[in-house]
């Protein structure tokens, strides 16, 4: 059986834990802490460590979903995990436009690490604060040469708003594909970290 492992990354609060919760099989692991930075008020109990769930995708294909912390203090294990990662789900909270700069640091990050497909998905839409995707795209960088992946808007509590997302990237996969022997040959170690 083949195993597809994804990265969850975003900035804080941008729904990654719900995203894997809402459509893993299996119970999530991982562990909440007390948030710090300018969204603890607000937010709680927030991962500060890796979620994992896991979803068996067909008759050969099983999902690892990894959930990554989005305080900048854990970027070494987004650093780990990128090395076996076949594709990437960047969650971006539509609401939290103080967040886009984090969101745009992370997406940096994991296009110059990594040649894995990417798809973008916007959380929080249902906001009355949530940005439109256009100037999201702007604040994200659309303006530079480098295109945006594929944005698509997600709803990190309904198992099909999720399921859609990952339909997509796992079609951007299958294009990008290589024979299953060089399955995860493109990872690019950097000797600048992401500040």
């Amino acid at each position: 059986m083949e195993v597809m492992r994804l990265i969850i990354a975003g900035a804080e609060g941008s729904g990654k834990s719900a995203f894997i919760r809402t459509i893993s099989e299996i119970e999530v692991i991982g562990k909440n802490h007390a948030a710090q930075g300018p969204t603890a008020h607000s937010r709680g109990n927030a991962s500060t460590s890796m979620d994992f769930g896991r979803l068996q995708f067909g008759h050969n294909m099983v999902l690892h979903m990894y959930g990554t912390p989005g305080e900048s203090r854990f970027d070494f294990m987004r650093d780990m995990l990128i090395r076996k990662a076949h594709a990437c789900v960047l969650l971006v909270p539509s609401h939290r436009p103080a967040e886009f700069r984090r969101s745009r640091l992370i997406l940096n990050y994991m296009q110059q690490r990594s040649e894995v497909p990417i798809i973008i998905g916007l959380t929080h839409q249902d906001s009355e604060d949530a940005w439109n995707a256009k100037n999201i795209a702007i604040a994200l960088g659309s303006f530079r040469s480098q295109p945006l992946p594929t944005m698509i808007i997600v709803n990190a509590n309904e198992r099909q708003s999720v399921a859609k997302a990952l339909i997509m990237l796992i079609s951007r996969f299958s294009q990008q594909r290589n024979p299953a022997s060089r399955l995860r040959q493109n990872y690019r170690p950097m000797t600048s970290r992401m500040r």
